[in-house]
């Protein structure tokens, strides 16, 4: 099944947003657990979420994605926002777990001129300190463009985040496609290769979500500018390559492009005609 779905508004709580998702064709989605960029968030409504679960079971909706606010950065300098990061996580995987097959991405943050080494020690410390054996929520790392100081623009680093956690069976990735062609990683032509080399770093088993966008960027440029669908530098042709390659075929796509809910859904259903079954 092509599992499709886009971001969404979490304002009016889950079982609006299993509607919202349905309406434009999807049957996945994934949405910020709280203010982008800030730390509030809305008390838990467990009727709600009991109301979004039984929706999700009767339409076939699944393996939604919770995204972390973008003010999370756990290789800080400040400690004052290492706890932040650290905090934030704890209560957000507290409130996933009442969702099953639920996942939470995050952006592995900025080194802020302490250095890649330094970065990648401050993440892996908030994720032994948050990660529990008992959690059923997976914790997604996504991959990055590499622009100035920020952690995760190579697989590499990624790999090295994940070395040094203990729970790491707790950890996944989630491929953003804008990041890695951006961050050096040539999957218009070179698709294969890629995938090969993310195989041989973190291992496929560990690709567990992909951020479908175009980027308004070419190649390498180390920016992180997303376009919509087949009109910036990846082009119509490597968005129908990703979605129908073998490795990736089973995997749930989420768009994040620069598009309203009617934009979103002239996306995925674009996107379905380009997929093959």
């Amino acid at each position: 099944m092509f599992r499709i779905g886009c971001h969404l508004s979490s304002q009016k709580g889950y079982l609006a947003m299993g509607e919202a998702a349905l309406l434009i064709g999807a049957n996945t989605f994934q949405f910020f657990t709280r203010n982008p960029r800030g730390g509030k968030i809305k008390p838990l409504d467990l009727e709600d979420i009991r109301k979004y679960n039984e929706f999700a079971i009767e339409n076939d909706i699944s393996d939604i994605l919770a995204h972390a606010p973008y003010t999370l950065n756990a290789s800080a300098a400040s400690e004052h926002l290492r706890n932040f990061a650290k905090e934030t996580m704890l209560d957000d995987i507290k409130r996933l777990e009442n969702i099953p097959g639920a996942m939470l991405n995050f952006h592995p943050g900025s080194h802020v001129g302490q250095g890649v080494e330094t970065g990648i020690e401050l993440v892996s410390q908030m994720l032994n300190e948050v990660l529990t054996e008992k959690q059923k929520t997976l914790v997604l790392l996504e991959t990055m463009a590499g622009k100035g100081s920020e952690i995760g623009g190579s697989f590499e680093e990624i790999r090295r985040i994940i070395d040094k956690t203990r729970l790491s069976s707790k950890l996944g990735v989630c491929l953003d496609t804008c990041h890695i062609y951006d961050a050096g990683y040539d999957i218009v032509n070179a698709l294969d290769l890629v995938l090969s080399e993310f195989d041989r770093v973190l291992g496929l088993d560990r690709l567990k979500a992909i951020h479908l966008n175009d980027s308004k960027n070419p190649y390498s440029s180390h920016k992180d500018r997303h376009e919509t669908i087949g009109n910036g530098s990846l082009g119509p042709k490597a968005i129908a390559e990703i979605i129908n390659h073998p490795v990736l075929l089973k995997l749930p796509f989420y768009l994040e492009t620069p598009n309203d809910v009617e934009g979103y859904a002239r996306e995925i259903a674009l996107l379905k005609t380009m997929r093959h079954n």
